[in-house]
């Protein structure tokens, strides 16, 4: 059990990786797209059709990968109060606890984060012209990431506690 547990976290520490670079490839073409759109709107006087839109779904998928690469590092903005008075098993129990809510609320943002997807797939961007399917498929993708995080986390927290001191 030892080495799965081992693997899915080395797993999700490439994944991590991977998506951490997305999110700076999608952050920098989100920053020149905004750059050339001002540029374009005040100086040349002629704004691009595509850039606000095009930034605005980069935005969308910046927010959600966001979030499931934060889980992992520890980043996110939390109320720790009753967390940080508890420690050894107390602690270990409420960790558990918020994880198992947290990952149940992943798998409704995966479940219906897809069917809203499917659902809406017909419509299309006015401006880029891409299925409307394209920009919602970021929450299902983020709800996986932050649901492999929350269990890679939860299995890391488990396991430290296993190693002897």
């Amino acid at each position: 059990m030892g080495s799965v547990t081992k693997g899915f976290v080395q797993l999700t520490h490439y994944i991590n990786k991977v998506v951490g670079w997305l999110l700076f490839i999608m952050l920098a073409v989100m920053s020149i797209l905004i750059f050339w759109q001002v540029f374009a709107r005040f100086v040349v006087g002629n704004s691009l059709t595509f850039s606000e839109e095009a930034s605005r779904f980069l935005m969308i998928w910046l927010t959600l990968l966001g979030a499931g690469y934060a889980i992992k590092e520890g980043a996110l903005i939390s109320i720790d109060l009753l967390q940080s008075k508890l420690s050894g098993i107390p602690g270990k129990i409420l960790q558990t606890v918020m994880s198992v809510i947290a990952c149940s609320f992943y798998i409704i943002l995966i479940v219906y984060g897809f069917s809203m997807a499917q659902a809406i797939s017909f419509q299309v961007a006015p401006t880029t012209g891409i299925s409307m399917f394209w920009p919602m498929l970021a929450l299902p993708a983020g709800g996986a990431l932050m649901l492999l995080n929350t269990i890679a986390a939860l299995i890391e927290n488990v396991r430290k506690g296993e190693e002897p001191a």
